[in-house]
């Protein structure tokens, strides 16, 4: 083969993975991408207590760019109660500062994230919707990207502390995200969540797997089942809808 040709096939085949791992590094799905976003989302969970289906909005937007801004607000309907119970939940404002990134080596680049989580409670403890407190939550992680593959891994450790209500909240949660784009326009997304509660000593551990499309580049979809691990699991299961607009 000569070298034309040689250069040829590599130039084609860097350009038909460039949009996969572009879209794997900065996909909204990832909580520390650079991203400006808005999602309207739907998850209904099933527990032996009953079934919860939550409404929300789970955005995001650079200030800076170092510095980005996500939010949520939530929306629920629950039968705890042994009837139809509804009320927003919580709103979510969540600062994430991004103090340094750079390559480990040709293949893999770090990204380093410090912020927190001001959780302002909307809910009703008489409809069983909220945790019945205000809560401030501190988190650190980094995003470790592999360019070649466009996967992505994402370390997070948190800890939710409450600040004010009537019920006392100290859990530090473990986090592993995992982003993996395929296709052509597709993401695949596993995100495991293992807290612990010091306040009752338990392990409500959770997991979640995200499939999503890339519509166009303004407008994404996505799917999610989500699966309680352990004995003392929130919830047994549910699924998930998802619809992304980017900006």
């Amino acid at each position: 083969m000569g070298i034309i040709s040689r250069n040829t096939l590599i130039l084609a085949v860097v350009t038909t993975f460039l949009p996969n791992v572009a879209s794997a590094e900065e996909n909204a799905s990832n909580p520390l991408a650079a991203v400006n976003n808005v999602d309207v989302r739907w998850q209904g969970t099933f527990a032996d207590a009953g079934e919860k289906y939550d409404f929300f909005i789970d955005g995001s937007h650079m200030l800076m760019p170092k510095l980005k801004l996500k939010y949520e607000l939530h929306y629920n309907i629950n039968n705890f109660t042994g009837s139809s119970q509804s009320s927003f939940e919580k709103l979510v404002i969540k600062p994430i500062y991004f103090p340094y990134q750079s390559r480990i080596n040709k293949s893999w680049a770090m990204k380093v994230a410090v912020g927190f989580d001001l959780i302002f409670d909307l809910g009703a403890q008489s409809k069983a919707i909220g945790a019945g407190a205000n809560q401030f939550a501190p988190f650190g992680g980094f995003a470790f990207s592999h360019s070649p593959s466009g996967l992505v891994l994402i370390p997070l450790v948190q800890h939710f502390l409450s600040v004010s209500g009537g019920t006392d909240i100290s859990t530090t949660s473990l986090r592993l995200i995992v982003i993996k784009p395929f296709g052509k326009g597709y993401w695949a997304k596993v995100d495991v969540k293992v807290p612990y509660d010091w306040e009752n000593q338990i392990w409500p551990v959770t997991a979640e797997v995200q499939v999503g499309y890339n519509i166009n580049k303004k407008w994404a979809v996505y799917v999610e089942v989500l699966v309680g691990i352990g004995s003392d699991r929130p919830y047994n299961a549910g699924v998930g809808l998802g619809l992304r607009f980017k900006y």
